[in-house]
C-alpha cells in the first residue's frame, strides 16, 4: 500500500536527484571569482571637529595617529603587564596593541586665532605630522594664526613649529610656561640623556624667544583663556581653561595620555611622565575638577575628535566622548 509518507519520500528523493544533476550546470554559469564594483580604498579619518563655546569657536585638528605595542609598559609601569592587559580587554581594547593620536586645538576668540601646540611636524613619524596639510581642510591658513601656545616641549607638541627650516606660523606670537622654558632652553639641555628633546627645543622653540610670553599658572593668554598648573608630565606642563559667556572647556594637553589607562587608573605610572608621582597628582586634581564641575574637556591624546566628559568611576574616572551636547 502506498501511503502519503511514501509518496513524500519519493518526491523528496526525485527533487534531491534533480538538484544534484542541475548543480554543476548552475555553478558553471556563475563567475569563478566574485569582485566588487569598486576597489578597496583604505581607512578614512575626519580631519577636524568644530563647535561653539559662547563667543569662541573651538576646532580640534587631527595631526595623525600611530599604532604600536602596548598599553604596557608605556602605561602601568608600576604594575604587571597582565593587569594592564586585563583593564584594556575589559574596555574592548587589545591587551597587546594600541593607538596614540595627536590633536592640536585652535581657538578663535573673534579677536585672535590661537593654536595650542603644533603637532609632530612633517616627516617626524609615520602616519602623523599632518597639521600643516590639514589646516586648509579645517578652514585656516598658517598665516592666520595669531598666537601659538605651547603646553610643553615634548617633540609631538613642538615638532610642527618649523617646516622646511621656516616658521610654519609666520605672523604668530608665542606663549608658554615660564617653568617649562626655563627647564628646557639652556644650551646644555641639548646634550646628555634629554638631548633628543633639548636639541629640538634649540631649533624649534628658542628662535622664537623674543616673540614669546612666559606664563605662570593662573595667568591669561588672552581674556577667557587661562593657564592651569599641571606639572609632572614635564617640569612646566600646563593645561588651559577656556570660558566665554559662561560656557567652559578644559584643554588638558598631556595630563592624561590614554583614555582608559590614565583615567581609570590615574595612579599608574606612564613612561612619558618625567615626574611620575607629580603627574599622577596632577591627573587626579584635573580629573576631579572636570568631573565635579561637569565641564567638557579636550585632551591631546584622547581618541579623535578628542572632546568629551569625565565621570567618577570607582577609584578612578571614565571618559565619555561628546555626542551632540556641544552642538546645542
Amino acid at each position: 500500500m502506498t501511503t502519503n509518507a511514501t509518496r513524500m519520500n519519493r518526491r523528496e528523493a526525485l527533487l534531491a536527484a534533480a538538484g544534484t544533476l542541475a548543480a554543476p550546470a548552475i555553478l558553471s554559469a556563475l563567475p569563478s571569482v566574485a569582485e566588487a564594483g569598486a576597489p578597496m580604498q583604505g581607512a578614512s579619518y575626519p580631519t577636524h571637529y568644530r563647535f561653539k563655546l559662547g563667543k569662541f569657536e573651538i576646532t580640534t585638528v587631527r595631526d595623525g595617529a600611530i599604532q604600536l605595542d602596548g598599553p604596557h609598559p608605556i602605561f602601568g609601569q608600576n604594575v604587571t603587564q597582565e593587569e594592564v592587559a586585563k583593564l584594556a580587554e575589559e574596555n574592548f581594547l587589545s591587551g597587546s596593541r594600541m593607538e596614540i593620536s595627536f590633536t592640536p586645538v585652535i581657538v578663535n576668540t573673534g579677536n585672535e586665532v590661537i593654536m595650542f601646540d603644533s603637532g609632530n611636524g612633517d616627516g617626524r613619524r609615520p602616519n602623523a605630522g599632518q597639521l600643516a596639510s590639514v589646516l586648509a581642510k579645517a578652514g585656516f591658513t598658517a598665516d592666520q594664526i595669531d598666537v601659538v601656545v605651547l603646553t610643553h616641549f615634548h617633540p609631538d607638541h613642538i615638532g610642527g613649529l618649523m617646516e622646511g627650516g621656516q616658521p610654519l606660523f609666520p605672523n604668530a606670537r608665542y606663549v608658554t610656561g615660564a617653568a617649562e622654558y626655563d627647564f628646557w632652553s639652556p644650551p646644555e639641555m641639548a646634550e646628555g640623556k634629554l638631548a633628543r628633546v633639548g636639541k629640538l627645543v634649540q631649533s624649534n622653540v628658542v628662535p622664537f624667544a623674543e616673540k614669546m610670553t612666559f606664563l605662570k599658572p593662573g595667568e591669561d593668554v588672552v581674556t577667557g583663556v587661562q593657564a592651569v598648573n599641571s606639572f609632572g608630565h614635564t617640569p612646566g606642563h600646563m593645561a588651559y581653561h577656556f570660558e566665554s559667556e559662561g560656557r567652559r572647556l578644559l584643554a588638558w594637553a598631556d595630563t592624561t595620555n590614554h583614555y582608559v589607562a590614565s583615567l581609570q587608573r590615574p595612579d599608574w605610572h606612564v613612561r612619558f611622565d618625567m615626574d611620575k608621582e607629580a603627574a599622577a597628582a596632577s591627573r587626579k586634581k584635573v580629573l576631579d575638577m572636570v568631573a565635579a564641575e561637569r565641564i567638557p574637556a579636550t585632551g591631546y591624546h584622547m581618541p579623535f575628535p578628542a572632546v568629551g566628559y569625565v565621570e567618577k568611576h570607582g577609584s578612578g574616572y571614565r571618559w565619555i566622548p561628546a555626542s551632540y551636547q556641544l552642538n546645542l
